[in-house]
């Protein structure tokens, strides 16, 4: 793979969605963010949650590592969020990591994918194709768990690494999204009445042409 195009982080703003009862924060540390949120969950028709986004047009490959996640929830979810607005409905796609590998609904490992098509419509979870009992494909691997998210046109491309170097598919979705998306990284609780807390770093974004290997 061809080095990659290390992001200033610069342009970066963030808030919270949804209005939780929990405010949250994200602070800047060198290449990333340490992050807290509340928020119910970004899931069904509705999302509150933290925000650290800036205005992407057209293709982009960004990636970042989580160094360490404390839930607040089994189901305190973390990761890159593509987002058309900062309504709560709003069409979206997220590669997220949990903060271990216990077992959730279809999901064995970390990692999912999830999406909301439309606004106001539910939104859809692409689970790993290992369904308990076989070991995890994709399991938590802190203080190295990688997340990667390419778009190209509608097709969207997550990966999933334990050296951000060398990366796994982890799935691919084709989403109509507007050309003009807000990216960046997403947090929320799970639970209304307590904050969870995950430091993310080393944020990247690759150019035109840096493989996938």
């Amino acid at each position: 793979m061809k080095p990659e195009h290390v992001g200033l982080a610069v342009g970066f703003t963030n808030c919270d969605v949804g209005l939780p009862a929990l405010s949250g924060s994200a602070k800047r540390v060198g290449q990333g963010w340490d992050m807290v949120a509340g928020g119910e969950d970004i899931w069904e028709k509705a999302d509150q949650f933290h925000f650290v986004y800036q205005s992407f047009s057209g293709d982009f490959d960004i990636a970042i590592r989580a160094e360490s996640f404390t839930p607040a929830h089994l189901y305190s979810k973390a990761g890159i969020m593509v987002r058309e607005s900062l309504q709560t409905d709003s069409p979206h796609l997220m590669f997220l990591v949990f903060a271990n590998d216990a077992p959730r609904n279809n999901n064995l490992g970390a990692y999912e994918m999830q999406f909301r098509a439309a606004a106001g419509g539910d939104c859809r979870a692409i689970y790993p194709a290992q369904l308990p009992p076989a070991p995890p494909e994709f399991p938590a691997a802190f203080p190295d768990s990688w997340l990667r998210v390419q778009r190209t046109g509608d097709r969207f491309s997550a990966f999933a690494s334990t050296d951000g170097k060398t990366w796994k598919l982890y799935a691919q979705h084709l989403l109509a999204l507007t050309g003009t998306v807000m990216v960046g990284l997403a947090l929320t609780s799970h639970d209304p009445l307590k904050t969870a807390r995950v430091a993310f770093r080393e944020y990247r974004e690759f150019g035109q042409g840096d493989n996938i290997v």
